[in-house]
């Protein structure tokens, strides 16, 4: 069975949990790293990540953009968006379509 898991800043994933969701605060790029890659091998078909995370680690992030788990999902941190999420949807739609629609 496969796992959803948000990685991120304590104050930004902590809410998750009441969602049933698994939550790995890190504090630092390179446990953020260790993380990713250690759900990647594990059953974890999402990774939702903050952000901000994301922006410290984003050769890691791309090592799995093509493959089919996990799917590593950005939402925004508790500091607000950094806009990397939305322009990661516009690229997507953009492959998928062949137009920028949005």
């Amino acid at each position: 069975m496969y796992k959803i898991a948000v990685m991120g800043d304590m104050d930004s994933v902590l809410g998750f949990k009441a969602l049933g969701l698994e939550v790995c605060p890190v504090s630092s790029a390179e446990e953020g790293r260790a993380a990713l890659h250690h759900m990647a091998k594990e059953n974890y078909a999402i990774i939702y990540m903050t952000e901000q995370l994301a922006a410290q680690i984003p050769g890691d992030i791309a090592r799995y953009k093509d493959s089919l788990t996990p799917a590593v999902i950005l939402i925004p941190g508790k500091e607000g968006s950094l806009g990397i999420g939305m322009a990661n949807v516009k690229t997507a739609v953009e492959r998928a379509v062949g137009a920028d629609i949005l």
